[in-house]
């Protein structure tokens, strides 16, 4: 059965028959007419791609091809959606077809995945899966609506608040000694990180062409949020870049990835434990705003919402207490 109904300024179709699902919108409601008897005769014939031919693996296949390659302003992304759709494909959700799929069947796979990964990473998982889920209702129109949007999402985890503290940054300084290692080059990133507020991959991609030495300003083409911004450079930073062996990208560490993967080695190598590289963008924020307003330190590490300076603005109550006298 077809169902024309007013959306706004369009006029959307929908259209059930034989178990399969389809729907448009249209600026008339003539042409919403005419789309849905013609998609009516096709499903009668047998004709067209559906959602009850199309299972979650075609359709999340589909998007790997055709959706995200569309997606170039997320600069680390796409290696955290190819993960999460090996692991979709590996589910026995994947083999249902998309317009079988509930909410409560998308509940029951939240629930799978809070069994070993945080609500954080659950959440992405989530997103990533809504994604998919959205491509099928808006750009393929094979299901009428996401059925994402009716599960609850994981409480959030509180916010992490972990430092280096002096006697770690005294342990990985004696083994992050030599910068024709890996590890020393890593370590030395750390140091960097803690002076400019950048993120692991940022650093890893720089290249000198990026650096400008008489300005005291390194470029980062590509950010997290997808647009450029410029970074200055305390006196420290220059120092800890004209201290590296000479090569192009400056680090010489490959993605932000290995810069990770050699940083674990670090840690792990110095009795280090529980400390992340992204940890030294909280000991830098909590650093720099000692010596910026809120508005030039959101500007120095790309947060377009000041708010979200408070989820790395960790400060303690007698660091507090010092500065009060």
């Amino acid at each position: 059965m077809a169902s024309i109904r007013k959306n706004g300024d369009k006029w959307r179709a929908e259209v059930y028959r034989a178990g399969q699902r389809r729907s448009k919108s249209f600026r008339s409601k003539r042409e919403a007419q005419d789309w849905a008897t013609r998609q009516e005769v096709l499903i009668l014939e047998g004709g067209g791609v559906t959602g009850e031919k199309m299972t979650l693996a075609e359709a999340t296949r589909r998007y790997e091809l055709e959706i995200m390659p569309r997606k170039t302003s997320r600069w680390n992304s796409r290696g955290s959606e190819l993960s999460t759709i090996r692991m979709i494909l590996a589910d026995d959700l994947s083999r249902k077809n998309v317009a079988q799929i509930t909410s409560g069947d998308l509940a029951a796979w939240r629930d799978r995945r809070l069994q070993s990964v945080s609500p954080a990473s659950a959440q992405r998982y989530m997103n990533t899966l809504s994604s998919i889920l959205s491509a099928c209702e808006k750009d393929w129109q094979i299901i009428p609506t996401n059925p994402m949007r009716q599960v609850r999402r994981p409480p959030a985890s509180r916010p992490r608040k972990r430092r280096p503290t002096p006697e770690e940054m005294e342990r990985l300084a004696v083994v992050g000694a030599d910068l024709n290692m890996a590890m020393g080059r890593a370590w030395h990133a750390f140091l960097f990180a803690i002076e400019t507020g950048m993120r692991a991959n940022e650093i890893a991609m720089m290249e000198w062409v990026h650096v400008d030495l008489e300005r005291r300003v390194v470029h980062v083409p590509l950010t997290k949020n997808g647009e450029p911004r410029d970074v200055p450079l305390s006196k420290e930073a220059m120092r800890l870049l004209r201290a590296l062996p000479e090569a192009d990208p400056v680090f010489n560490l490959g993605t932000g990835q290995k810069l990770s993967n050699n940083w674990y080695q670090l840690r792990e190598k110095a009795g280090v434990t529980g400390l992340n590289f992204h940890d030294s963008r909280h000991e830098a924020i909590t650093r720099i705003s000692r010596k910026l307003d809120v508005l030039a330190l959101a500007r120095m590490v790309g947060h377009k919402n000041i708010r979200e300076l408070m989820t790395y603005y960790n400060e303690t109550a007698d660091e507090l207490a010092k500065r009060l006298d």
